[in-house]
């Protein structure tokens, strides 16, 4: 799992975000897996692509996820650069064989309604063109409900602990496809 602070349980107590949930559904689920959560937050797409090589030698992982774009929106980087980053994680992932499962991110709507469309179709893209699924918003249920405040920090940006099963949830139904 390569990540930013939605996986690297930000703001939240340790065991209690969807990686730590992922592994307690892989035992219930009695899928011999150990998952490994590489996030740190505030990383970008750079930061992931530049760890991934070290990360994929030291772990052999036979699956990674990636959750990288939303920090690199935050700070108004490039939305090619973003494209470009994600597609070289996939291809290292899969030249090392691991399948892929790439999460989506959007932006909130005060970035205007072009800019959201282009992020978002960023991801769409590099699923497509690198033929692996994709979760099309990994928040779904989660920043797009009425009751959205009451699913985040105080910070307004980062899920609270009542929101790490719906994010496993929209995660789950893709990931599982991949597993044996």
């Amino acid at each position: 799992m390569v990540g930013d602070s939605l996986s690297a349980e930000y703001g939240l107590k340790r065991g209690s975000g969807w990686v730590a949930l992922l592994g307690q559904r892989l035992n219930q689920e009695r899928i011999p897996a150990q998952v490994v959560n590489a996030s740190i937050s505030g990383d970008t797409t750079s930061g992931g692509r530049a760890r991934l090589p070290a990360l994929l030698q030291q772990h052999r992982p036979t699956h990674v996820v990636i959750e990288l774009g939303g920090n690199d929106a935050l700070r108004g980087l490039p939305l090619a650069m973003t494209e470009d980053n994600l597609v070289q994680m996939v291809k290292a992932s899969k030249a090392s064989g691991a399948r892929v499962l790439l999460l989506g991110m959007q932006v909130p709507p005060n970035y205007g309604s072009d800019y959201a469309q282009r992020f978002a179709r960023v991801f769409g893209s590099v699923a497509m063109t690198q033929r692996v699924p994709l979760v099309p918003f990994f928040l779904k249920g989660v920043a797009d409900v009425p009751h959205a405040a009451s699913l985040f920090q105080t910070d307004r940006i980062h899920p609270n602990e009542a929101a790490h099963p719906l994010m496993l949830a929209n995660v789950w139904p893709e990931l599982r496809k991949l597993l044996p």
